[in-house]
């Protein structure tokens, strides 16, 4: 009996020496994941600092102080209200990007360096935007932030971490000046659309003008181009006209009465009109009468010779001007105050009526 009972406790004592050695055994043995470090103290000091892999560590000498993640970390920090250098109460939260790249500083310079960091954001975030006014904190944010990172790497690197990044999410100013910026923003965007508008009337016009301006040069070139064409066209046709009457050859009767002929298409209309006649008019008429007449002396037979009008030119080394004008004489007026037209009809149908000689009808 006592031989059984003895068996039994030294079963149960080799059990509970065999789990003491297993469990000693699992727990000093340590495997380290990646990007992940232990930080070991042996008696209650800093020993070392165990990365990925498999460890060994000593039963009951060894101990893990600290599990430190060497992988880069977000932290976000509420909002936070800052005065500006304008005395505008602004609210900025932030966030940082940090790694802990020495474990063992991270855990004995620093207690909690989660909350040294916050909390050193926020003074450095009071200092670096009290020195703004409200519109450079709005429009300066790469500068904000290049500040922060410089103040919280420089503040942390003892810690043994290293500040990779600071971000402002949001700069929300108060709900009043919120509402004076938009109602500026409002009144940018209407100057701004003024002024396009404005710009735009003013090319319309200088475009229409500059049209105007090529249209009025074009249609000056075109007269020009056909008052040319028109011009070069009469002197052809005046000297076709000139080269056939030299061709023909005609004689001083023919131009008389052709001149004569003339005379009642001047006289028309009611404008006053300036007649200049020339002083071989008297020889011109004589020569047309000796046609009439045959060109017989006075006591030869023919046909009566027609009466012409006095003639009331002076003969004179120039051209003298005779005026039709009511207030001066001249040679077509007549007590009855007919029409000029009328009286060189009158002087001219007796012409017409006579019978030329067979050889000036010939000529």
């Amino acid at each position: 009996m006592f031989n059984s009972f003895g068996q039994t406790i030294g079963m149960a004592l080799i059990f509970l020496i065999v789990l003491f050695v297993v469990v000693t055994v699992a727990k000093s043995i340590q495997v380290v994941p990646q990007s992940r470090a232990l930080v070991v103290e042996r008696l209650g000091k800093f020993q070392s600092v165990l990365y990925a892999g498999l460890h060994v560590l000593v039963p009951f000498l060894d101990r893990i102080a600290s599990k430190v993640d060497l992988r880069e970390q977000v932290q976000s920090f509420p909002p936070q209200p800052v005065i500006t250098a304008d005395n505008v109460v602004v609210s900025i939260d932030s966030v940082i990007y940090y790694q802990v790249n020495d474990p063992r500083s991270a855990t004995y310079e620093i207690a909690n360096y989660i909350q040294a960091i916050e909390q050193l954001t926020v003074t450095t975030l009071r200092n670096v935007i009290g020195s703004m006014d409200l519109e450079q904190t709005l429009t300066s944010r790469d500068q904000i932030n290049s500040q922060l990172r410089g103040v919280l790497d420089e503040a942390t690197g003892r810690w043994g971490i290293r500040v990779n990044r600071v971000e402002l999410k949001a700069i929300d100013p108060p709900p009043s000046i919120q509402n004076a910026m938009e109602q500026q923003l409002r009144a940018e965007r209407d100057k701004r659309a003024a002024i396009l508008t404005a710009e735009g009337v003013r090319q319309s016009q200088i475009l229409k003008s500059e049209g105007d301006k090529q249209s009025q040069i074009l249609r000056a070139e075109g007269a020009a181009q056909a008052a040319v064409t028109k011009a070069r066209g009469e002197s052809e046709a005046i000297q076709t006209v000139f080269n056939a009457i030299h061709a023909g050859k005609p004689t001083p009767d023919l131009l008389s009465y052709q001149y004569l002929q003339m005379l009642p298409r001047i006289a028309e209309g009611e404008a006053s009109k300036v007649w200049v006649v020339p002083t071989e008019l008297t020889a011109a008429l004589d020569a047309v009468a000796k046609g009439f007449s045959g060109g017989g002396t006075d006591g030869e037979s023919g046909p009566a010779k027609p009466t012409m009008p006095p003639n009331p030119v002076r003969h004179s080394s120039q051209a003298p001007i005779v005026d039709t004008r009511p207030k001066g004489p001249s040679v077509l007026d007549e007590p009855t105050q007919a029409h000029p037209s009328e009286k060189l009809k009158d002087l001219i149908e007796p012409i017409e009526d006579v019978e030329l000689p067979p050889e000036e009808n010939e000529k």
